[in-house]
C-alpha cells in the first residue's frame, strides 16, 4: 500500500489521530494467513527444548504449538492431558465474539453500529439513563460501553444477583459509550443475551451449530444466569485441543481445513483491528482480542484468568494455545509476563 493510497484511505475514515487510523489500515491490511516455507524437522527440536524449559512455570498445564497447521510441539505437564476438559475463563469472550460475528453475517444483527437498545429495551430499567440508548454491539464487544464494570471486586455480586442482565443495565456509568475501556464480562454476557434473543436459541446451541463443522472444537460445560442465558465470556469448558482448532480458524481467516467458511474475514480483520488500550497492560484490544507486539511480530491474543492463552501470529502462521490452573491468578504475580515471554520465545525459535 503506498502513501498515496494510505493518505486517501485515511480521508473516508472518522477522525482520528493520524497514528491510530495508519495503524488500523496496517493491521486491516494484513494477511491472515501467509504461506511460509520452513524447514520444520529442523524447529522442532529447539520448540521441544523450549517446551521443556517451560516445566518450571508451575501453574502451566499444557501448550501445543502450530505452524500453517503443521505441529510443531505439544506438551501437557503433570497429570494433565491435552485432550482433559479446562474452563477456558475469559478466553471464551472471543468464542462470544465469533459469534456476533456470525450473527451479522447471518442477518441477525444488522452490525456493530447497531444499537442494543433494538434487542434489549424489555430489559432496561424504568426511567433508564439515556446513554443506555447510545451503546452499540461495537462498544460491547470492545468494552467501551461506558457502565460500571461487572468484573474484579463487582464481579461477586453482579452474579449473586437474580438477574444478571437487568442487573448490568442498571449500573451507574462511570464513562460515556464509546470512552475508555472497561473490562466487563457483563459486556459480553450482554452480548450472549443478544445471540440468544436474535437467533432464537440459546448461545451453546448457537455456538455448536455454527462451529460445529469446525475439526476438532467443542465447548463442553458453560455456565448459565438465573434466567437460562450462557454466561458470556467466562466459565466455559473446553480441552485444550479445542481451543486451539478455534484459534486455527481464526489463523486460517475464518475457514475450516476442509474449505468450509464459519466466519467471514472481514470480521477476523475488524476484531483484530485497535479499538481501545487494555487498562491491564496498555495493549491494544479489538473485539475481545487482546493486540501486541512480541519479539517484532503482531501477534492477537486471548487472555483468561490463571494464563489460559490463545496466540496467533499470523505474519508466521503460528497458532499457540497455553493452559494454566485456572485458580492462581495470572496478572498481578507476573505469570502472563512468564507466558507472553515463552511466546516471543517460540516466535524468535520459528524465525531464527
Amino acid at each position: 500500500m503506498n502513501r498515496r493510497t494510505i493518505l486517501a484511505a485515511i480521508a473516508t475514515l472518522p477522525v482520528v489521530s493520524a497514528s491510530r487510523a495508519l495503524a488500523q489500515l496496517a493491521q486491516s491490511a494484513q494477511p491472515v494467513a501467509p504461506p511460509q516455507p520452513a524447514n520444520l524437522d529442523a524447529i522442532r527440536p529447539r520448540i521441544t527444548t523450549l517446551l521443556e524449559e517451560a516445566r518450571r512455570l508451575e501453574t502451566l498445564e499444557t501448550v501445543i504449538v502450530t505452524r500453517n497447521g503443521e505441529t510443531l510441539g505439544e506438551r501437557a505437564y503433570g497429570n494433565n492431558s491435552l485432550t482433559g476438559s479446562t474452563n477456558i475463563k475469559s478466553a471464551s469472550k472471543c468464542v462470544v465474539s465469533a459469534l456476533v460475528g456470525i450473527a451479522i453475517d447471518k442477518g441477525l444483527l444488522d452490525g456493530v453500529d447497531q444499537r442494543i437498545e433494538t434487542v434489549l429495551r424489555s430489559e432496561f430499567p424504568a426511567n433508564p439513563d439515556p446513554r443506555l440508548s447510545q451503546i452499540t454491539i461495537g462498544h460491547l464487544l470492545s468494552m467501551q460501553s461506558g457502565l460500571d464494570r461487572m468484573s474484579g471486586p463487582n464481579y461477586g455480586r453482579w452474579v449473586a444477583s437474580r438477574n444478571w442482565t437487568r442487573f448490568a443495565l442498571a449500573a451507574d456509568f462511570v464513562d460515556e459509550p464509546g470512552g475508555d475501556m472497561l473490562y466487563s464480562t457483563a459486556s459480553t454476557h450482554l452480548l450472549s443475551v443478544i445471540l440468544t434473543k436474535v437467533g432464537g436459541k440459546p448461545t451453546l446451541v448457537l455456538a455448536r451449530e455454527w462451529l460445529g463443522p469446525l475439526e476438532g472444537f467443542r465447548i463442553g460445560s458453560w455456565d448459565r444466569d438465573p434466567q437460562g442465558y450462557y454466561l458470556g465470556g467466562n466459565q466455559m469448558a473446553m480441552t485444550p485441543r479445542s481451543l486451539h482448532a478455534f484459534g486455527e480458524l481464526y489463523r486460517r481467516g475464518g475457514v475450516t481445513k476442509g474449505g468450509t467458511r464459519l466466519i467471514s474475514e472481514t470480521w477476523i480483520r475488524e476484531s483484530w483491528i485497535r479499538r481501545t488500550n487494555s487498562v491491564f497492560n496498555g495493549d491494544g484490544y479489538g473485539y475481545a482480542w487482546f493486540l501486541k507486539e512480541m519479539a517484532g511480530e503482531q501477534v492477537k491474543y486471548a487472555w483468561g484468568y490463571g494464563g489460559q492463552m490463545l496466540y496467533i501470529t499470523p505474519g508466521l502462521g503460528l497458532t499457540v494455545a497455553m493452559t494454566s490452573n485456572e485458580a492462581a491468578p495470572s496478572a498481578r504475580t507476573g505469570y502472563r509476563d512468564e507466558l507472553h515471554g515463552l511466546m516471543a520465545r517460540i516466535i524468535e525459535t520459528v524465525r531464527a
